[in-house]
């Protein structure tokens, strides 16, 4: 459950995704003192019940030195609908025309890939065919199968939306196995992104990568993002 594998499928699936992301950066370089309490956040992606409770209870015995004490929303799944209704983003003029605008902000290092390759600047069309991937992926392989959209006709569209301002920078960090004592790169891109174009259609993807992350790593909480559309629930 908490390494999944598969012995055949594309070489990139042969460590398979994992169900769930941590979300724990309000922690960082944080003292917990003994007898204090401590939060973190666990998206579970897995729909099957009993693989929840699995979960749960290694949560319960991950550490001697603390005690899950409390669990909030594993008897209330949150549903994300990925169809577009009314009109969810700002709209601003530009040259005369009407166009959409979303700002993204990328909360912890994100590393993402396009041709093989790792990408310098969060354009568009990358970012939309990362999330889309990711989330058809993970129903696919823990709900009620992949997407059923022409992801070729939805990424052309998603190119057509510009990045109008990118305010990033690079992060390096890393972490240590204790199984294996290997030092893995937990590096990438941090900042804000500005987008225009025809937005619609996209910002419930980007709602949904809130809590699945996007890009490597996803598990480990690399790739958290952060959506906002000028409406107050953003």
């Amino acid at each position: 459950m908490f390494e999944p594998s598969q012995p055949a499928g594309p070489s990139g699936l042969a460590d398979l995704p994992r169900p769930f992301v941590f979300r724990a950066r309000h922690l960082d370089g944080r003292t917990v003192a003994a007898g204090e309490t401590f939060h973190f956040d666990f998206h579970w992606f897995d729909l099957r019940r009993p693989s929840l409770d699995t979960a749960i209870g290694a949560l319960a015995q991950f550490a001697h030195e603390a005690e899950l004490v409390d669990i909030h929303g594993a008897d209330a799944p949150l549903e994300l609908c990925l169809t577009t209704s009314g009109d969810p983003v700002n709209r601003i003029l530009v040259n005369q025309i009407l166009v959409n605008q979303v700002i993204v902000r990328f909360e912890t290092p994100t590393e993402l890939k396009a041709g093989g390759e790792t990408v310098e600047r969060p354009e568009f069309g990358v970012l939309a065919a990362r999330v889309r991937d990711r989330i058809s992926t993970l129903r696919a392989l823990y709900d009620d199968g992949p997407l059923t959209i022409d992801f070729r006709e939805f990424g052309e569209r998603a190119e057509h939306v510009k990045l109008t301002r990118c305010n990033i920078h690079h992060v390096d960090t890393s972490r240590r196995s204790s199984r294996t004592g290997q030092v893995h790169s937990l590096g990438g891109f941090v900042g804000e992104a500005e987008y225009e174009g025809d937005l619609t259609e996209f910002v419930p993807y980007l709602r949904a990568a809130q809590w699945t992350g996007v890009g490597r790593q996803t598990a480990w909480g690399k790739g958290e993002l952060t959506l906002y559309t000028g409406r107050s629930e953003d």
